[in-house]
């Protein structure tokens, strides 16, 4: 199906315009790399093959939806051996964005989004630190995100 499973300019291009705006329709991205849609659309397929292009997200601001509430937890596990248990359950708890197992203090760095601390405390009392194999918990409220963005692929060789 797919023989060239390398990834060249043409497909670095593409990336990079599909990265500043991921509704670019296809056509769009042909007439600026100078390529047919069809090659445009060939390469995406490629692309998610390879799992490069794992699918496209929509952004949401989440404050004006009521989630005022950024903060970020340093999980402390009782032993590394629970860690694929624990995943398992922060899954299951909608307000958990992200998850990370780490190096350092902290066994797993989540972030969550709530709509105010009395939620923030529910989530941490009922559902986080009620995990078993969870031992405890560090919280930082964040209170501006500065910066957020991808790699630019400039940049990538």
């Amino acid at each position: 199906m797919l023989q060239n499973l390398e990834i060249d300019n043409i497909d670095r291009k593409i990336l990079a315009i599909l990265t500043e705006d991921a509704k670019t329709p296809y056509s769009e991205i042909a007439k600026r790399i100078y390529v047919s849609g069809g090659t445009v659309h060939v390469r995406m397929k490629k692309l998610e093959y390879m799992g490069i292009v794992k699918g496209s997200t929509l952004i949401i601001d989440l404050a004006k939806l009521g989630y005022d509430l950024t903060a970020y937890l340093g999980v402390y596990l009782r032993s590394g051996s629970v860690y694929n248990t624990v995943i398992k359950e922060l899954e299951l708890i909608p307000q958990v964005l992200e998850a990370h197992y780490t190096t350092g203090v902290y066994s797993i760095f989540i972030k969550i989004v709530c709509k105010n601390t009395q939620e923030l405390r529910d989530v941490l009392n009922e559902k986080i630190q009620a995990i078993p194999g969870v031992q405890r918990t560090e919280t930082i409220l964040s209170l501006e995100e500065s910066i957020k963005r991808s790699i630019a692929l400039n940049i990538i060789a």
